[in-house]
């Protein structure tokens, strides 16, 4: 089969991936955008699509069997560019070192590390035991709120609670109370849920009823100095009300989900319309938390796995859409 990967993102997918399939393939890369006529050619040969995008400026892949996001998100794959038939199919396997990114926020929150360390070097003992203004409260003390329980919330539940934390959950569909989850709450109790947590975990992935769901209503209801994060998709949060929330300072947050994003055109965007990096009250990271040589060898084996069920006419995994 001929497989082309597109775009920037997916292509570091590339090395390796032939050893996951069986029998011999063409595997190709070609960019997302300004394609050459060569790789117009490439792109609308393919019998397999690996990327993030698909639209109208784009070559119809008219001898295409399968599209393959190497990432949980479709949102810019777009349907209708699908032919008659194909599937389109996601990958997760992110879990584990998204998981790790919140903890690690969430840990920085309540045992200053960084500022320890700067003050210690500039002869300041601010943080020595036996200084009441020191005292530090622990993580066990706290509650995670967590909107949406798909991979990503799982696998920040299971390690907020070794860690002692009390975990609430919004989700669309019922969640049990159990030995991972205290308290659940459907999507429509949102601003409930997110004023009972001192953490709240997005998690969402973006679609229409998903975007601009944690909205100021939401985000007012949140206690005092609590911590909002997304790690999700940046629009699940209004980007206006987000900005607001933060520019009171009653509220911080950690955000690594963006509005404005590189292209071609601007590399180096600030990356909302809004002045998020002029607040000292918020950590911007560059949607980086999912980026792990784990994740990349995961969703490898995803979608070789997918690749290898095509051929044998078998059912695939992770389909999100059937064109």
């Amino acid at each position: 089969m001929n497989i082309v990967f597109v775009g920037r993102n997916p292509a570091a997918f590339m090395p390796g991936f032939a050893e996951l399939l069986d029998g011999s393939h063409s595997i190709a890369a070609v960019p997302d955008s300004s394609m050459s006529a060569d790789e117009a050619r490439t792109f609308g040969a393919a019998d397999v699509l690996i990327g993030l995008k698909l639209d109208a400026t784009m070559p119809r892949p008219e001898r295409l069997r399968l599209y393959h996001t190497p990432a949980a998100g479709t949102d810019g794959v777009e349907r209708a560019r699908l032919p008659k038939g194909v599937p389109l199919c996601c990958c997760f396997g992110h879990e584990v070192s998204i998981a790790e990114y919140v903890m690690t926020a969430l840990l920085l929150r309540e045992v200053p590390l960084p500022e320890a360390d700067r003050d210690l070097r500039q002869g300041k003992w601010t943080y020595w035991a036996g200084t009441p203004t020191a005292l530090r409260r622990e993580l066990a003390e706290t509650t995670v709120g967590l909107v949406g329980f798909g991979h990503i919330g799982r696998a920040v539940a299971a390690r907020a609670k070794a860690f002692g934390m009390r975990v609430h959950v919004a989700n669309r569909s019922p969640v049990a109370v159990s030995e991972q989850v205290d308290r659940a709450w459907p999507l429509t109790e949102l601003p409930a849920m997110m004023g009972s947590v001192d953490a709240v975990v997005v998690s969402l992935p973006l679609l229409p009823e998903t975007r601009g769901l944690v909205d100021a209503r939401a985000l007012a209801a949140m206690r005092d100095q609590a911590v909002v994060l997304n790690v999700g998709r940046g629009p699940v949060i209004d980007e206006q009300a987000l900005f607001d929330a933060l520019a009171s300072r009653r509220i911080s947050a950690v955000i690594d989900t963006w509005y404005v994003y590189p292209t071609p055109e601007q590399p180096t965007p600030h990356p909302s319309r809004l002045p998020f990096h002029t607040l000292d009250n918020v950590i911007l990271t560059p949607h980086m938390s999912g980026w792990t040589r784990g994740t990349i060898r995961r969703r490898q084996q995803t979608m070789a796995g997918n690749i290898r069920r095509l051929a044998r006419d078998e059912p695939l995994k992770n389909v999100v859409h059937r064109g």
